[in-house]
Order: structure tokens, then sequence, then C-alpha cells
């Protein structure tokens, strides 16, 4: 049976394929002889109950010059795929979870959609972390300027950032002696309405922000270290950081330990762990990166280890 694979992503005319993760997934796909179907989230609409797409049969070329060619865009039942991968980036805006709702009810019918989408909805990728406490550098989650500063009186350095960031946008480190504490504070929390996270500074950011990726629940055993540009307090390689090659320590196998399982429950098959130094920053469950430098360095087919766990998981349904 050819697997009928369909794809939700920002538009694939705009994405730097020598390091974009849906990518990399498009090219195993190919390599499988599956069959992808290509869709925007604008794309996406309910007709009597059901969820269509207006969607494009995609062939994709590992060719950082040309890299796709698509077919003429027809209305397509999305029931009709076998699994459909949720690749749209962040913000996590009011139109994000809307396609959340419309993927949903292909999950009713059958189809696999990965990551399952109540689970991308309830997984705040900042708050979630917060689920493990045991993994964490000491963490607030408030609104409310007095505990925020409290926060950073109490461990003297501290990093702010909002809970819907990515690419890391909008992080400020916070010393205790710093005179835009307050600024800080009011810009981020929008004068008090808009929850925030405050982490305690974890020196070894210097020595990069590691990115683990897992699978159902388990963990690819290399890491990249995303490692910030002299000067730079974000190891983010949309940041202008650089990746580099790591082996799990034991401290990230155990909160890989911590976290898997409730991964799996979840039906978040794909999942990027950021972890700096020994504690856990961030649990990204939208659209993980990292997998084309992780297979460039250790020469691993990160693709192809998920696709064939979702085959399993076809399998058993």
């Amino acid at each position: 049976m050819t697997i009928r694979l369909g794809v939700v992503m920002d538009p694939i005319s705009k994405i730097k394929p020598w390091k974009d993760s849906t990518f990399a997934m498009l090219l195993e796909a190919r390599r499988r002889g599956w069959q992808v179907l290509y869709m925007t989230p604008a794309d996406l609409y309910v007709r009597d109950g059901r969820t269509f797409a207006r969607a494009s049969d995609l062939h994709v070329i590992d060719n950082n010059d040309h890299w796709y060619e698509k077919g003429e865009a027809e209305d397509l039942d999305m029931a009709s795929l076998n699994i459909v991968l949720m690749r749209q980036d962040p913000p996590f805006n009011n139109e994000y979870v809307y396609v959340t709702y419309l993927l949903e009810k292909l999950e009713r019918e059958g189809v696999l959609v990965v990551n399952r989408p109540q689970s991308v909805r309830d997984c705040n990728e900042k708050l979630f972390a917060t689920e493990f406490p045991q993994c964490c550098t000491p963490t607030l989650v408030a609104s409310r300027a007095d505990l925020l500063k409290d926060f950073v009186a109490e461990h003297q350095d501290v990093v702010m950032k909002p809970l819907d960031g990515m690419g890391g946008s909008n992080i400020f480190r916070v010393p205790a002696d710093s005179p835009n504490t307050s600024v800080i504070i009011e810009v981020l929390t929008r004068q008090g309405q808009t929850p925030i996270m405050a982490q305690r500074y974890i020196p070894e950011i210097k020595q990069g922000d590691k990115r683990i990726l897992m699978i159902n629940g388990e963990p690819i055993p290399y890491a990249l270290a995303r490692v910030p540009k002299e000067g730079e307090l974000r190891g983010n390689l949309a940041a202008g950081g650089s990746g580099v090659g790591r082996e799990l320590s034991e401290r990230d196998r155990w909160i890989c330990q911590q976290i898997g399982p409730v991964l799996k429950a979840r039906g978040l098959y794909f999942v990027g762990l950021d972890v700096i130094g020994d504690y856990l920053t961030e649990i990204n469950v939208t659209s993980p990166t990292c997998i084309r430098e992780l297979d460039e360095i250790y020469g691993l087919n990160i693709a192809g280890q998920l696709f064939d766990c979702l085959l399993d998981q076809l399998a058993t349904e």
C-alpha cells in the first residue's frame, strides 16, 4: 500500500531546505515512494462536518536552488490520507488553534495526525516544561511585577521571556543590578496583563543550548548544542548561534526518562527538548527542528526513524 502523506506547513517556497526539518521528512517520504499532498494552514476548511483542503501533489528535490515542484491545487477530502504532519511554525495564535480543531476532526476518522492536535493545544512550549520541576532550574510564571522583581532579587541573575515566542525572540537577561528591570517587565507582561516566564540564569548557556529530539518518547542519542555567538545570550540558530553535535549525557538521558512517558501518552510523536547545562528549559511540540544538522554530523536518518514509528502506530490502530 502506498502511504498518502499530508503536510500542513508554512509556504514551502520560503523555507531554507538545507536546514529545514520538515523538508528532511519530505525527502524521506519521497525515498519511500509515498505520495505527498502539500497544503498551508489557510488551505484547510470544513464542509458539512468534514475536513478538506486545497492541496497539491508535491515532489521534493535535495537541491538548495530548486527544491520542490508541485502540481495544480485540487480540493482534497483529508480523510483519504493515512498520515498528516502538522508542521506549522509558531506564533501559536488563534489561527493556529483553529487548525488544530480542523485536524482533530481527522483523528476521529482514523487519520494519524502528528503531533496530536489536542496535545499541541494543551502543551504550551514554555509552560509544558513546568510539569517537570525536577528537571528545571528555578522558574516563575507570572504577570505581577512584584513577584517577578522578587524572583530577580532572590536569584540575582534571571532570564525573562514571553510564553509564545520562538527562535529566541524577546528573551532578556536581567541581573539584579539592571536599571531596566521595570521596563522589561512592563513590556513583556504588557503592563501586567500577560504572564511571562522567568528562569534563573544558567551560565552553561555559553557551552550551548542543547536540542534533544524525541521520537514517541525515546531520545535520539545525540543532541545539537546551539552555541551563542560572541556577546549573545541566545543560542538559537535563528539568532545566529552555531550548531555543535554532542552525545547525550547521563543527566540528559535522565531528563528524557522523566518526560518520555508523558510525551508518548499524549501522542506527541516528535518533540524537541531544550536543555541548558543540566536543566530543561522548554519542550517544543509544534515544529521541532535540527534533523538535518544531526543527520549530517552523525550519519543518521531521523525522519526515517520517525516514519518507522508512525507505520508501527498505523499497524496497531
